[in-house]
This record gives structure tokens, sequence and C-alpha cells, in this order.
């Protein structure tokens, strides 16, 4: 029998062979064995791990769960994190995410829209102008002081005891169908018109003979422009939704003092909140040309309005977002036919609109009570423009600005 026979058959690890040699009778194994001498033919293995040993229960399996190659414990172990890990599992979590998400949304959706102040404001009559292309909306800021306490009119200096509702703020936004930008005008609170049935009068007065129904039906005969939609906002409507956002940054060019509007503030880059920005876009003592300057405020300040509630910022911040959408809701009248997706849709527009004021004459006319004539000529070519969805004449383009008090 050769060595290797020999060493198959001991049932010893430790006796094949000579003391001293290795396998084979070759070579002393000392450092195969661990030990001088007595070494085996074989390299010493380690011990075996046994379920347990006495005085120790269990130690033996603990070794074997921490250690163990392929053992029952170690795949016990991570097997559970490798379920939660596997993709069908993700695909599934992010899945039922979406749908609560889109729930929500939905859920949310239905109830601001039913929170929206609906009134019957655009009928049709004999004379209303034809469509044209795109969509115009009425926009109107009234100085109704409604749902404000006669503190907070004192605090916000709207006066007290004033009868009926006036429109301080008329525009008309046009959203063109064919991916032109938008179109803001504003429309001089003292343009003289014809109020139906009750003959050449300020426009504003429109809103206090008739409110917004006889106003959406003056200025649609002024302009020759049908109205789609109305949209409408009170002065603690404005103060709310400014709040409700966190306050609108604005870029002041000079101090400004008018105690009429209760305004107070100083040149610079600052945060108006709900009060001062009602003040900011009720003040036109301050300027040399009065009520045309706060239109242009008025513009710069919706857009910066508007542009704050649907930055990315905002929009993802759900305590942003939230008092955003229900003092938004709440504070809004809009036209039977309004739902909330075209609100949503004319925020968007008014990110970054043209804007100008409807073209006037020279002077106003000084002789019924310093009223504002339109330069007809110039105010036709701006309106056909909106109604056909043609670019509005670039010298018809007034823009906006903030301008210094005089």
């Amino acid at each position: 029998m050769s060595n290797m026979d020999d060493w198959f058959r001991d049932p010893s690890p430790r006796s094949s062979g000579p003391a001293g040699q290795g396998y084979g009778g070759g070579a002393p194994t000392e450092h195969l064995s661990g030990g001088a001498g007595g070494g085996s033919a074989w390299p010493e293995q380690p011990p075996v791990r046994t379920a347990g040993t006495a005085g120790t229960p269990g130690r033996g399996r603990s070794r074997q769960v921490q250690g163990g190659g392929f053992s029952a414990g170690r795949a016990y172990q991570g097997g559970g994190a490798r379920r939660w890990l596997r993709p069908r599992r993700i695909l599934g979590i992010v899945a039922l995410l979406v749908v609560l998400v889109l729930i929500f949304s939905g859920v949310m959706y239905f109830y601001l829209n039913s929170k929206l102040t609906r009134a019957n404001v655009l009928v049709d009559y004999a004379s209303r102008p034809v469509a044209g292309a795109g969509q115009n909306w009425l926009i109107t800021g009234s100085d109704s002081r409604q749902g404000l306490t006669p503190k907070e009119e004192r605090e916000l200096a709207t006066g007290r005891g004033i009868g009926g509702h006036r429109s301080d703020t008329i525009m008309v936004l046009h959203i063109p169908s064919n991916g032109l930008p938008a179109v803001l005008v504003s429309i001089p609170r003292d343009s003289y018109v014809d109020i139906p049935g009750f003959g050449m009068n300020k426009i504003n007065a429109a809103f206090d003979f008739g409110g917004p129904k006889l106003l959406a039906k003056t200025v649609q005969n002024a302009t020759g422009l049908e109205i789609n939609h109305y949209m409408g906002i009170g002065f603690g409507g404005l103060v709310n939704v400014v709040n409700a956002v966190g306050g609108v940054r604005m870029c002041i060019p000079s101090n400004l003092n008018d105690p009429a509007s209760g305004l107070h503030l100083k040149k610079g880059c600052q945060n108006l909140d709900g009060a001062q920005a009602l003040g900011f876009v009720r003040s036109r003592h301050l300027f040399a040309t009065q009520d045309l300057q706060r239109e242009q405020d008025q513009r710069v300040f919706i857009k910066a309005l508007l542009t704050k509630m649907t930055s990315p910022g905002s929009l993802i911040n759900p305590f942003t977002s939230f008092p955003a959408a229900f003092g938004a809701a709440g504070a809004l009248t809009v036209d039977k036919g309004t739902q909330l997706y075209q609100l949503i849709r004319v925020a968007f527009a008014l990110r970054h609109p043209e804007t100008t004021t409807v073209p006037i004459g020279s002077e106003p006319l000084l002789a019924v009570g310093d009223v504002v004539i339109w330069n007809h000529a110039q105010a036709t070519e701006l309106f056909d423009a909106m109604k056909n969805d043609t670019p509005v004449p670039k010298s018809l383009l007034t823009g906006s600005r903030l301008s210094a008090a005089s």
C-alpha cells in the first residue's frame, strides 16, 4: 500500500506517516499542522461547530448564524430585506402612492371648485359682440367692504359708511388660441363711455348701477369684444389671498406715504403683507398721472402675486399651496360657466403677459369731471387685434413699470 492508502485508512487525522513527515513521506509538515514534531499529513481543520456545547446552550448555533457561509440562519436574516427590495414590490408601493396622490388631488379639486362664488354675470343681449378667437376675461377689483369688520376698515383705511360698489380695477385679459402671448389691458376707471340704460358716465359707475352684469355689458359694448369669463375680487379678498401666500415681494422705487390708502412703504425691495398690498394697488394721489400709474402698479402686482402662487416652490410646498388655494377660491366671484381649471390657466397666462392701457387722448376731458376719453382709432386697432388673435402693434403696448412718487 502506498502512503496515500495508509492515510486514507487511518482514522486518526494525525497518524499518517512517520513523526515529523508530511504527506507521502516528504518534507516535514510542521508548518501545516501547527505543532512541532507531531503534525498530520493534512492541514489542521477548524473544529466542527455543533448545535451547542455543555454549559453554553445554543452557542454553536449562534456562531452558525453569524458566520455560516450558506447557512439557513444567514439566509433568514437577509431574506426579509431582499424581499422588500424586489422590483415588483417597489413598483407596487410607487403605484399605490401615485393612486393616493391622484385621489387626494381629485378630492381637493372638486372641493375648491365648489368654494368659488358664482354669479349670473354674462348674459346674451341683442347687440352683444360676436365671438372672436381665443378667450376674453373681465377681471375686476371692487371697493366692496363686504366681510370686513369696522376695525378692519379702520386698519385698512378703506373708509366707513360708504354705500354702493365701484370697480377700482377693470382689466381685460385676452388668451389667444394660437400660442401668442396673453394680453392684459387696463381700462381706466374714469373712462367716459355709454352705460346701457344710464347714458354717458365713468365706466366704474356701471358697477355701482348694476353690479358686474352691467359692467360686463358696458365693457363689451365699448371694446367690441365678447367677454367669455368674469373674475372679481373685493378688498377683503385681496388681503386674505396675499396673506395666504405669505406676502408678495415688490421693489419700491421711492418712499410711499399715502394717508388716503393707508400706505406707508420705504424705498427698496420688501415683502408686502395683505394690508400693505391693498394700500399699494389703491394708491394714486402720489403720482403725477394718478390713476394711469396706479393701473401699471396693479398689473405689476398681479404678475408678482400669480408668479409666486404658480412657482414650483409654492406648488410643491403644501404649507404655501394649500392656504393660497383655499384663500383664492373663497375670495373670488366668477361667472356661472367658470371652473377651477380655467382659473389655473389664467394664473399661468398672467405670469408673462403683454400689458398696456387703453389708448387715451392727450388730456382728460376736464369739462365733465376729470373723465378719460379714449383715442378711438387706436383703441379700435388694439381690440381688433385681440379679437382676431393677431399680434398687438408694439406702438400700442405701453408695458408696466413702477414709478417714483412725484
